[in-house]
């Protein structure tokens, strides 16, 4: 086999130190993904000894370069890189690969140990959120630098593999990438043409390298072992600051490996204790260590801490004198003046904020419009759907390649890209970041609102159009299973307000939900004003569910519960059944998570537990409220798919009108009483 790539014995050195941490890790774990870090080793090791810019000492360190390993199955690569680079992941986390309670678990988690910039595994996710970090990054010097060049000054430097190039979200993402002119990006794709199945030839024949130069890349091609080609290609990536750059790198998944090297059996298990100590010896390693580091390695990336430690600390010294020199900025920068704004501004809606009956898009767009004015670090856009989700901030510009000054996002129509930039958005800090589609294509944004739940992200979601009542468009369009999905994303909080007070406290909720990302369910048509208690205090939207009205002499036998445009149907059908008698209480439930988040005293003084029968009305399917309710129960929702035509006749023919639901009432409570 043939590993002889002109570069210094030291580098080789390093490079294999890389390749067998990773690989030792994984036959350890007796699971795992060897090929990748073996076959990659080279590229890290230059990346990280010459051109990443970060310090180890402090993570999170605002002037840091990004890194990200898009193909996360890789992880052991990450995990020797951060070992090596001083970072808090010792050897010990290293052999704990893959374990019960480890550091080190099978694919990188955002949280689990410093240095990993975000949770990869779902490929393309990577790539695609890198892209959302350097527009932010983007933005942020545009915000903040005056005079200076201290913000928004590095690099977003991946991996990406075959897979991750496969997957179409990358091609959203890229092509927004090249249009925006994002030279802040340098990609390292490992060009080894390995997956699961074999040789990538079964699947993938395009021309990758003229697609990306198409999408307005720089594309530039080498050979993935050699280090000086490597190191020239990063170079011109990094010279490059008018394009987004992606290094083509010819390389051998499981280097090394002389039975194994350049094949799928390599890909996704460990080598084996007898291929493990062939590739040693064949790269002249000695066979009977594990997880060894020459010294010469460790010294080498120990220098390379104390040469990155000066152009920390004249950043910090830099930061320091900005700080005083741009007081108002540095103070729209911490955490304590947005929590002061964001309650100005709920005192402020709270007053002034009195609208008329109106679609709840169109309340929010009113809303949104006061939270740029308080929050400078407010922004996002919609997918080429601005104007029906009412998300354009008027008083700003739009976001292009030559302006990023501005707050509004053009995500075209890439609703999954737009998911995942805003996730890379929320990563880099700073900013509040929202999208906006119509409820129904929250589908094509699933996975990253997934990854953005698992990694808390303050991310908000804008999704209209929310039920079969957006009328004509028909089925395609109308959205039955769509609430309940989201309601079972773990982390995910979904708030479905009723009307306008309901909306800007919707929008206060998401604004202060700093433990993960805030989904707005808003309507298409106008939904009027609703008549509350007189004891209502809008600080009650903020548990989730609040008691709207009651019959006043008589203990609730009969609780009617509603969301969104479905609240003033029980609110008058609770009314006329009062009238004839009933004890009605009628429950507003704009967010289940909220409400589920709030003591059982809470619970159980709007949800009486005994003797009480339970109507849950919502223009949706709905799956999990029996969970939720364990009195009994009727359910008036949507089980199919809706129809072409006005509202109103849907309406009627799906029987979401205060007649029909008192007759669906009454009945149910027959039923139960024969």
């Amino acid at each position: 086999m043939n590993t002889n790539y002109n570069n210094s014995e030291i580098d080789n050195l390093a490079a294999n130190t890389i390749r067998f941490l990773a690989a030792d890790a994984v036959e350890k774990a007796n699971s795992g993904h060897p090929g990748l870090p073996m076959g990659m080793a080279d590229c890290a090791f230059v990346l990280w000894s010459r051109f990443l810019r970060f310090n180890p000492k402090d993570p999170e360190w605002a002037g840091r370069d990004r890194f990200i390993l898009s193909p996360g199955h890789g992880s052991t690569l990450l995990y020797a890189m951060l070992h090596l680079s001083g970072y808090d992941v010792s050897l010990d986390d290293l052999k704990n690969f893959r374990q019960w309670g480890s550091k080190t678990p099978g694919h990188p988690e955002y949280g689990c140990i410093p240095g990993v910039e975000m949770t990869t595994g779902p490929l393309g996710q990577g790539f695609a959120t890198g892209v959302g970090m350097a527009i932010a990054a983007k933005m942020t010097a545009a915000r903040l630098n005056r005079e200076t060049s201290l913000f928004g000054a590095h690099r977003i430097f991946g991996i990406v593999s075959d897979g991750d190039l496969m997957e179409g979200v990358s091609s959203e993402t890229a092509s927004l990438a090249g249009h925006l002119k994002l030279g802040n990006i340098v990609y390292i794709y490992d060009d080894n043409r390995i997956s699961i199945e074999g040789s990538t030839d079964l699947t993938f024949s395009e021309s990758v390298a003229e697609r990306f130069k198409a999408y307005g890349w720089q594309v530039i091609q080498i050979d993935g072992h050699n280090h000086r080609e490597i190191a020239d290609a990063l170079e011109k990536g990094i010279s490059n600051t008018d394009r987004p750059t992606l290094i083509k790198a010819r390389t051998h998944i499981g280097f090394g490996a002389p039975n194994k090297q350049g094949t799928a059996g390599v890909h996704g298990a460990p080598l084996g204790e007898d291929e493990l100590k062939a590739a040693k010896e064949n790269l002249g390693w000695p066979s009977d260590r594990s997880f060894y580091i020459p010294q010469e390695v460790a010294e080498l990336f120990a220098r390379r801490i104390i040469d990155l430690k000066g152009g920390y600390d004249e950043w910090m010294r830099l930061f320091e004198q900005w700080q005083k020199s741009y007081p108002d900025l540095k103070k729209q920068t911490e955490a304590q003046w947005i929590e002061r704004q964001i309650n100005r501004l709920e005192e402020d809606l709270i007053k002034n904020f009195s609208p008329d009956s109106a679609a709840t898009r169109k309340l929010s767009g009113d809303v949104m419009q006061k939270i740029a004015d308080y929050l400078s670090g407010f922004c996002g856009g919609s997918a080429d759907l601005a104007p029906s989700t009412n998300t354009y901030l008027k008083a700003y510009d739009s976001i292009q390649a030559d302006k990023f000054s501005g707050r509004n996002l053009h995500f075209g129509i890439r609703e999954h890209g737009m998911g995942a930039i805003l996730n890379g958005m929320a990563l880099y800090g700073g900013l509040i970041p929202f999208g906006a589609t119509f409820l129904q294509f929250a589908d094509y944004m699933r996975p990253a609102i997934r990854l953005a739940a698992m990694m808390k992200l303050p991310v908000i979601y804008i999704f209209t159009h929310d039920s079969i009542f957006l009328g004509e468009d028909g089925p395609t369009h109308q959205p039955v299973e769509h609430i309940a999905s989201l309601r079972t994303i773990p982390n995910l909080t979904v708030i479905r307000p009723a009307d306008g007070i309901e909306v800007a406290m919707g929008w206060i909720n998401a604004l202060r939900n700093h433990h993960g990302p805030t989904a707005l369910i808003l309507t298409r048509q106008g939904v009027p004003k609703i008549d509350r208690l007189a004891s209502f205090t809008p600080d009650k939207v903020h548990k989730g569910a609040y008691i709207l009205s009651e019959s006043s002499d008589k203990y609730p036998e009969l609780v009617l519960i509603a969301s969104g445009s479905e609240l003033h149907l029980a609110a008058n059908a609770g009314k006329k059944l009062s009238d004839e008698g009933y004890g009605i209480r009628v429950l507003s439930v704009p967010s289940v998570e909220i409400f589920m988040q709030q003591s059982a005293e809470y619970r159980n003084s709007i949800l009486p537990q005994k003797n009480a029968k339970v109507v849950v009305i919502e223009a949706a399917g709905l799956m999990g409220w029996g969970d939720i309710i364990r009195n009994p129960l009727l359910k008036i929702g949507i089980e199919e798919f809706g129809k072409s035509a006005p509202n109103n006749i849907l309406a009627e023919k799906y029987g979401f009108t205060v007649e029909h639901i008192i007759v669906k009432i009454k009945s149910w409570l027959d039923k139960l009483d024969s």
